[in-house]
């Protein structure tokens, strides 16, 4: 009996006993029936006692009894009694503390304050990691400092080159990269998963050791979502895979409108006898920056050239030569568009070699329907440049596309990074958190500002005077394609009609013009005169 007051007065020995077995103890024995009834207690507890079952129970228990044989049995229905109203009582309080603490979570979660609650602990979510690939001169972590994905996740900026990369991807698992950098002297070893790239490099040169064509075949493989897309950059390891496409767009809108320069192109050299004209550019290959490309005068010359195709063992294509005024580039970055002008004035025939001048002119209706045309390649392209050459003859033609790894150019490189990182935001925070940001309904378009005043904007009224609204800014470093230009703003709608196609005449009289009305005093009226004029001569004599 002390065993049994012990295990009843333990609260978790009574609290683990099945519902109603302590009114199944003081229910008494029917009469009439015998201890080996068929039937089974679970069978018992499942039919719930009647009323006057339980008047009949009370009755005996709480009659006197006689002898000792009615002490024998009032004495354990008491004891029993009195501990199963104990267990009452017990499960009643559990059922008060359960009560009170769901009321308590339920407030807690509705915001509104309790006294005896504690605040929520705030979600502590796992960053996003964003891979760019790029080199160490422009520092992206800097560009995504302090910037959410939907103001709760945060961007880890993960930095390499290709060359510092290595990769594995699983079907399930996803892309796991393993990178080595070497920052300041101090080896740096990292393996993470990322979940967006950026990629700024040339994943494909025919330079020994620089062909990471496998790496993104396998960022591909591992679904890793970028900009542009991994599809796309893994076309444009070709130029003339790309230039096919720009064959359709010329066959589709015309030559009018699509300027395309004529392009020949051989498997190998075995099919480079000649050439109907003289002279030719050959491009060897899959190259950048002006790498393979040689101007051949005469067919003995092309003769040689086919000699090096072969020993290179690669493709060749054969362009005419075009003598240019200057080359023209169109940038489209989203939805932001930008055009340069370069003029050589070193006399080399490659414009992006030796010195040469920047300038910013104005976005026009033909140049946005080229870049336009070309960034629906591949299933679309978020960052790509048009470049084109504007020949003496006057006529335009267009002779390369690039992607996302083009070269930034001009003082606006800042702003270009800038409008780089809010597009990437952007578009990760719709592909991994299915957000989705609203565009502006219409383009933004820089537009040069006048030479000189690098606080004014140009007007409408002044762009359709037919000015060329540029500034220029010599260079003379040869291994860079371009150099900083001018710092342009935005203009009228106006402005996109103007034709950048003038005589260097025109642009000094022009820019002599509008620099005196720009002026608010004499002294700073003579000061952008001389400052407008030896611009204006240095491109007269740069012919």
């Amino acid at each position: 009996m002390n065993y049994l007051r012990r295990r009843l007065s333990d609260s978790s020995f009574v609290a683990n006993l099945p519902n109603g077995y302590m009114m199944d103890l003081q229910r008494p024995t029917p009469p009439g029936s015998s201890t080996s009834s068929p039937a089974s207690p679970a069978t018992e507890r499942r039919q719930p006692p009647s009323i006057p079952s339980q008047t009949q129970a009370s009755g005996p228990t709480s009659g006197p009894t006689s002898g000792s044989a009615s002490g024998s049995i009032s004495g354990p229905g008491s004891f029993l009694s009195s501990f199963s109203s104990v267990v009452k009582s017990a499960q009643m309080a559990q059922n008060v503390a359960a009560a009170a603490h769901a009321k308590s979570a339920a407030t807690a979660a509705e915001g509104a304050p309790t006294g005896n609650s504690q605040p929520p602990k705030p979600v502590i979510r796992k960053p996003k990691i964003l891979l760019v690939i790029d080199d160490q001169h422009t520092d992206w972590a800097k560009y995504f400092r302090g910037k959410k994905l939907n103001g709760e996740y945060e961007i880890r900026v993960e930095q390499a080159e290709f060359s510092e990369i290595n990769l594995a991807s699983y079907v399930n698992s996803g892309c796991m990269v393993d990178m080595q950098v070497n920052k300041g002297g101090t080896k740096v070893v990292r393996s993470f998963k990322p979940d967006f790239v950026l990629i700024r490099q040339h994943a494909y040169s025919m330079v020994p050791g620089e062909d990471f064509r496998n790496l993104v075949i396998g960022l591909h493989f591992g679904d890793v979502p970028s900009i542009n897309s991994l599809f796309s950059i893994y076309n444009f390891c070709s130029k003339p895979w790309v230039f096919s496409q720009m064959i359709k767009l010329y066959h589709s809108l015309g030559p009018e409108k699509f300027p395309l320069n004529e392009q020949t192109f051989y498997p190998n050299h075995t099919q480079m006898v000649t050439t109907p004209t003289y002279p030719v550019v050959v491009k060897m290959g899959h190259a950048h920056a002006g790498m393979g490309k040689i101007k051949v005068e005469n067919q003995q010359d092309f003769q040689d050239i086919t000699s090096v195709v072969a020993l290179a063992g690669t493709y060749a294509t054969t362009e005419p030569y075009v003598q240019s005024k200057y080359d023209i580039r169109i940038q489209k970055i989203g939805n932001n568009y930008k055009a340069y002008m370069r003029t050589s004035i070193s006399g080399n025939w490659k414009a992006n070699t030796g010195s040469a001048m920047l300038e910013q002119i104005a976005m026009t209706d033909r140049y946005r329907l080229w870049v336009d045309s070309c960034a629906e390649m591949f299933g679309g392209l978020d960052i790509c440049a048009v470049k084109a050459v504007h020949g003496k003859d006057g006529n335009d033609y267009i002779i390369e596309v690039m992607d996302s790894s083009m070269p930034l150019i001009g003082e606006h490189v800042e702003e270009d990074r800038q409008l780089i990182t809010e597009l990437i935001i952007n578009k990760m925070a719709q592909v991994l958190l299915g957000v989705s940001t609203p565009q502006p309904s219409s383009v933004k378009t820089t537009q040069p500002r006048r030479g000189g005043h690098r606080s004014a904007s140009a007007s409408p009224s002044q762009s359709a005077q037919g000015s060329p609204q540029r500034a220029r800014s010599a260079t003379t470093s040869p291994s860079q394609a371009f150099q900083p230009g001018p710092i342009p703003a935005s203009s009228g709608p106006g402005a996109q009609k103007q034709s950048p196609q003038l005589n260097k005449s025109q642009s000094l009289t022009n820019t002599f013009t509008e620099t005196l009305r720009g002026t608010v005093t004499d002294d700073e009226a003579k000061a952008e005169t001389i400052r407008s004029l030896r611009q204006s001569f240095a491109s007269l004599f740069s012919d």
